[in-house]
């Protein structure tokens, strides 16, 4: 059986990497990937802690966190699509206002 510090290690590791990505990167596209790794760190914590429980708790609330992920991210790039077509740039330092 694998300990729950190992998979509240590896969430912490992806929630870091993906705050690293949306506070580094420039590219909208990019941005969501890593908002998306960061809502999969915060299901794979929910997980393991269901896990630990022998609920199901955690297993709602990772459903509701996918169902969320899911339509963040088609909104998200239905307004980067827009963006890029009235703009013809994804870059975010180019598009930091919403004036045209």
């Amino acid at each position: 059986m694998v300990p729950i510090s190992y998979y509240l290690i590896l969430a912490a590791a992806l929630f870091c990497l993906g705050m690293f990505g949306v506070l580094i990167r420039r590219n909208a596209l990019v941005v969501f990937m890593c908002v998306e790794l960061m809502l999969n760190a915060a299901n794979l914590t929910f997980l393991a802690f269901a896990k630990q429980n022998g609920n199901l708790t955690g297993h709602v609330s990772a459903f509701f966190v996918i169902a969320v992920a899911a339509a963040e991210a088609s909104i998200g790039l239905a307004i980067v699509i827009a963006v890029f077509r009235s703009r013809g740039t994804v870059n975010i330092d180019e598009i930091r206002t919403m004036k045209h």
